[in-house]
């Protein structure tokens, strides 16, 4: 939208002058949206790779106030870094996970090869606190003859 101006320098005839106003409301439309998927995306992954604690990142406040394009783009750029962040964590959970997953099936095949091997239930990615150890079969008897097997834990521990 151009506004005219109307120039009263001296010595000069009075002229019509159009001055630009920027309209920023799109601007500021898609970059709201665009924060309101990362922080939904952000939030939504930080959840699946932490459920049991859950640790957002706290942008500072500085009180009520519109913000400008460049402080909406500062904030776009942080959550997608902590986006990125949330993701590279869960990715490196879910390789931890696995690989205690084939651990796991490691010990139920050859119990032997893995003696008084322990895993929680949490590494597994699994609830409870349950933990799949490898034992001797009859106590010391079974570990002299060399009778292994897997047996997971009853679960968690009476609170006292």
């Amino acid at each position: 939208m151009a506004a005219l101006l109307i120039d009263q320098g001296v010595g000069s005839n009075l002229a019509f002058q159009p001055r630009l106003e920027i309209d920023e409301s799109a601007a500021r439309r898609t970059l709201r949206a665009q924060i309101a998927q990362l922080d939904l995306l952000l939030s939504a992954a930080v959840c699946e790779a932490f459920p049991d604690r859950l640790e957002l990142p706290v942008i500072p406040a500085r009180g009520p106030r519109v913000q400008s394009l460049g402080d909406l783009e500062l904030l776009r750029d942080s959550l997608i870094g902590s986006l990125r962040q949330a993701r590279e964590a869960l990715a490196a959970r879910e390789l931890e996970r696995s690989a205690a997953r084939a651990l796991l099936e490691q010990m139920l095949a050859d119990p032997a090869k893995h003696r008084r091997l322990r895993i929680a239930q949490s590494e597994l990615g699994v609830g409870g606190c349950g933990v799949w150890s490898v034992m001797p079969r009859l106590g010391p008897m079974g570990r002299l003859l060399g009778w292994w097997r897997v047996k997971l834990s009853s679960g968690c521990p009476l609170a006292t």
